[in-house]
């Protein structure tokens, strides 16, 4: 790439390049205007963001701001910048950072930082003007498919995502929140505490990013409702039958017409939330396939599943409300009953959500709009049930969503990193959706032309060798050579995972095995040239070499009709490894169960 293009994450609104350059030195002034108490901790971010560049003599000081060289933080509430906006003004003399707010400066800071990533030695004198599209701009991430990031696994990612300019986090969970009443039901999965909780909380409000509570309330309690000592709170207690007829053995939701899975959610409810400083709360309610076929099924073929739905949906709301937080929850469900979603008040927010590219956005967004309830689009990053991530489908997805958004007014756009069936990709695999989101969610119309690979090169894998965002983004386009692509899944995944292959072998082309494994060899081929710096290079390289020894059993199974019992047992070993690296050890077991059960 050319020294002198700027790659930033997202991509600004608008760049003027000027003549000339900042020279780093070694030593200068860092000052602030505009509200003293209010800036001095970024005054110090800024202090450490050059320090970690090699240039740790810079001093805070109230001197004159005229002295040379120097860097200005100016909070400017009457500027003419839109909320969270900023302007990075780069002269021969030194740098200005203006915002009318904390936000602003904040994502500034984070400009900075890519700058100095890029330009170690000398700033291009530039002025950048910023703002974004929308105003919430969120992840959120699964920690209930097996997988619970250690403390030092979300910091890092918070820490990223900070820089990419999100200001909002969601943790999906279902029972990993340690409840002090209900061990049994989180007692084999590692958990997040309440301390754990609180000192995220902290960690994400220090770097701009709201941690929100996030807490299924209906279906998705397959890991309550499965134990005996909640099993008359469910629906469907012997299993329940899904939209695409498939019979499951387990239940999936609350009964919705027994008071005590609500008395059950207020203590929940009582003990989780006191540990976020967000006033939002995510309570789920998505996917209740099983409403309707169980407990419930005479009250809702009086007056329809929509209304029985609804009307716990509203117990929710009063439950939440009464809390002092405003009630988000997943919006396919109502969606489903359209003459319903007027009745819904406006002090709730549908998370509309869909994870393909051909997802009807557009028509659902008008939908919630048209009943004007606040509404935020979610779409993903398409590494479930992949391992290697779905590259054009997330793509497409994404930009899907968040164009259909910003035409229909929506709030604020999630990206969600689901764990179906293992949570077997590795974290590095979601970047590339992390970062399209976050392009999308900023500069939507920037967002088309980037050039991703180079974007993840510099600031998601610090490569180099411009060689692992190319690689990334191939992987996860891998499935798409063996000319059969599904819906929220790769056919690769499916050979490592299902027991039964024949149905998937069908769906197959001939050669398109052999084609898939030629390839495969020619993406990592890459690897070896890659030259990643920062903390975890080594690790990244170990996750996508996982990923390809994962590929390559499911692919040599596919083929040969055979499980090599040796190979498998070494695949085991370093999927544990690498797993240990980012993840607590709870969960690795049931990640592990599908192949671990085909040994002899």
């Amino acid at each position: 790439m050319a020294e002198s293009e700027l790659l930033l994450l997202p991509p600004p609104r608008r760049v003027e390049r000027r003549a000339g350059a900042f020279a780093l030195a070694p030593a200068g002034v860092l000052t602030a205007a505009g509200g003293p108490g209010l800036l001095a901790p970024l005054l110090l971010r800024l202090q450490d963001e050059l320090a970690h560049a090699g240039r740790s003599g810079w001093e805070i000081s109230e001197a004159d701001p005229a002295a040379h060289p120097a860097i200005h933080l100016v909070l400017e509430h009457h500027g003419g910048l839109p909320p969270q906006g900023y302007r990075l003004e780069v002269a021969a003399d030194g740098l200005r950072l203006t915002a009318p707010d904390r936000a602003g400066l904040l994502h500034a800071l984070m400009t900075l930082r890519q700058l100095l990533r890029q330009f170690p030695a000398a700033l291009p004198a530039c002025v950048i003007t910023d703002w974004p599209d929308y105003a919430v701009r969120g992840a959120m991430l699964d920690i209930s498919r097996d997988k619970v990031p250690t403390l030092a696994t979300l910091c890092a990612l918070v820490d990223r995502l900070a820089e990419w300019k999100f200001n909002h986090l969601q943790l999906y969970t279902e029972h990993t929140f340690a409840y002090r009443n209900h061990r049994d039901v989180w007692a084999d999965a590692d958990p997040l505490t309440p301390e754990d909780v609180r000192t995220l909380d902290v960690f994400c409000r220090e770097r701009g990013v709201e941690l929100v509570p996030n807490q299924n309330s209906f279906g998705h309690l397959a890991r309550w409702l499965k134990l005996p000592r909640y099993s008359a709170l469910a629906e469907s207690p012997d299993g329940y039958v899904t939209p695409w007829g498939e019979r499951r053995t387990e239940p999936l939701s609350l009964d919705p017409t027994n008071p005590a899975g609500l008395a059950l959610l207020r203590e929940l409810f009582d003990e989780l939330l006191p540990n976020f400083s967000s006033r939002f709360f995510n309570v789920g309610c998505d996917e209740t396939w099983d409403l309707g076929q169980g407990r419930s099924a005479a009250a809702c073929a009086a007056h329809g599943k929509g209304r029985i739905y609804l009307d716990f949906l509203l117990k929710l709301r009063e439950e939440v409300g009464r809390r002092g937080h405003t009630m988000q929850f997943w919006g396919d469900i109502i969606l489903q009953h359209p003459e319903l979603v007027g009745e819904l008040p406006r002090d709730m927010i549908a998370l509309h959500w869909g994870y393909e590219a051909a997802h009807p956005f557009e028509r659902e967004a008008a939908t919630f709009a048209g009943a004007g309830l606040p509404f935020w689009v979610c779409p993903g990053t398409s590494a479930w049930n992949s391992l290697a991530g779905r590259t054009s489908n997330m793509l497409g997805n994404i930009r899907a969503a968040a164009e259909a958004g910003l035409h229909h007014g929506a709030e604020g756009l999630l990206v969600t990193d689901w764990g179906d069936n293992g949570h077997w990709q590795p974290l590095p695999v979601s970047y590339a959706g992390f970062a399209t989101a976050a392009a999308y969610a900023w500069n939507a119309s920037a967002a088309t032309e980037m050039p991703l690979a180079k974007l993840l090169d510099r600031h998601a894998f610090e490569d180099a060798a411009g060689v692992m965002g190319r690689l990334a983004l191939d992987l996860g386009d891998l499935q798409r050579t063996t000319g059969v692509e599904l819906a929220n899944a790769s056919v690769l995944f499916h050979l490592l995972h299902k027991l039964d292959l024949a149905p998937w072998l069908a769906k197959l082309p001939a050669g398109a095995l052999e084609k898939t494994a030629q390839r495969l060899d020619e993406i990592m081929a890459s690897l070896a040239r890659a030259h990643m710096r920062g903390a975890e290079a080594a690790l990244v390289r170990d996750e996508f070499a996982l990923v390809a020894q994962l590929l390559r059993h499911g692919l040599r199974r596919g083929a040969t009709g055979v499980e090599n019992a040796d190979d498998l047992r070494a695949l085991l070993a370093e999927h544990r490894r690498v797993w240990l690296a980012r993840n607590r050890p709870g969960g690795l077991a049931d990640s592990q169960r599908p192949l671990r059960e085909r040994l002899p």
